[in-house]
């Protein structure tokens, strides 16, 4: 008692000091309006970041507004970018091209990622430097893994094609991966999965060490084997945070532009050309906004309409 009177005695001084009507307003505030009060400025500011430019690309999608000619009558165009785009096969042909980038690398990051985690579990000797060293991809920016890789795709100079003759015997100078139509995709998907696998293991190195081992240990005893262990026991445990990673991964990889822009900018030709490179050619080079916006408006819709029926499926498995 004696540790609580100061404070008390404190409060009581700070009570008669308030004005009367801050004490009659303060008391009128429950425990949800303080805390609607202290989140309120966060979800004002959000709303002027997302929600407003939303709603200012939709708009701009109905119209010709062209950003390099702002001053320009504005006209409206009723759905005409939405048909024009639906019907652009070079619109269909950058999609395709992104569903090849986001399935490709969605696979190879959640065997590989699953095969991370599995063995930085086993805690062998090191564990922890060799974590550390694997983690070191995803802690760096996109624009210098971009650069970084664009020169060690070089066929004359980089350490990749040598690395390729290492191990296969074919020249260096043979082939070159980001000037190839058939290996240009596949150089993308390659240093995305090198950057991005670490990410995956340590969601799912997360489900992994979620397991109580006393579940183990009674297989053990009802002398389940390893590989029935694992799939009785570890998948179907760890799934829903494989299935965590995946929604990330897709969403992340399905709006790519930064690592793509400076391996490949699209090319050669097209054949790299994602859905975010043509959404930047025709934002800013073509400078048809409205067109661009529109485009805009369809991805959005297109991935959180994918996204919404995954997370159902994910809450699916999480309730069996």
């Amino acid at each position: 008692m004696t540790e609580l009177t100061p404070v008390s005695s404190l409060a009581d001084r700070v009570a008669a000091a308030s004005p009367d009507w801050a004490l009659r307003r303060a008391g009128g505030f429950s425990d949800r309006s303080i805390a609607w009060l202290f989140i309120a400025p966060t979800i004002v500011l959000l709303l002027a970041i997302n929600i407003f430019p939303l709603i200012w690309t939709i708009r701009l999608s109905f119209t010709n507004y062209r950003g390099n000619r702002p001053n320009a009558p504005l006209k409206s165009v009723g759905l005409d970018h939405y048909q024009s785009i639906l019907s652009d096969p070079d619109i269909w042909a950058a999609m395709q091209a992104t569903a090849h980038f986001v399935l490709w690398t969605i696979a190879l990051q959640t065997l590989l990622g699953f095969a991370l985690a599995w063995l930085i579990d086993r805690k062998f000797r090191g564990h922890a430097l060799w974590t550390t060293i694997i983690l070191i991809p995803m802690m760096l920016s996109p624009a210098v893994v971009g650069n970084f890789w664009r020169f060690l795709y070089q066929p004359q100079i980089g350490l990749f094609n040598y690395l390729v003759s290492f191990i296969s015997g074919v020249p260096p100078s043979s082939f070159e991966m980001i000037g190839s139509v058939k290996l240009a995709p596949w150089s993308i998907i390659l240093v995305d999965t090198w950057m991005w696998t670490p990410y995956v293991a340590l969601i799912i190195l997360a489900g992994l060490r979620s397991i109580p081992d006393y579940i183990y240990e009674a297989a053990e005893v009802d002398r389940a084997s390893s590989w029935r262990q694992f799939w009785s026991i570890t998948l179907p445990m760890v799934l829903p945070f494989i299935m965590l990673a995946v929604l990330f991964r897709g969403i992340e990889n399905f709006k790519m532009f930064d690592m793509v822009n400076l391996l490949t900018s699209g090319g050669p030709g097209s054949t790299t050309e994602v859905a975010s490179i043509t959404l930047k050619r025709e934002a800013f080079e073509k400078w048809r906004t409205g067109y661009s916006s529109a485009f805009a408006i369809i991805l959005f819709v297109t991935v959180f309409g994918l996204a919404n029926i995954y997370v159902k499926a994910l809450n699916r498995v999480r309730q069996r």
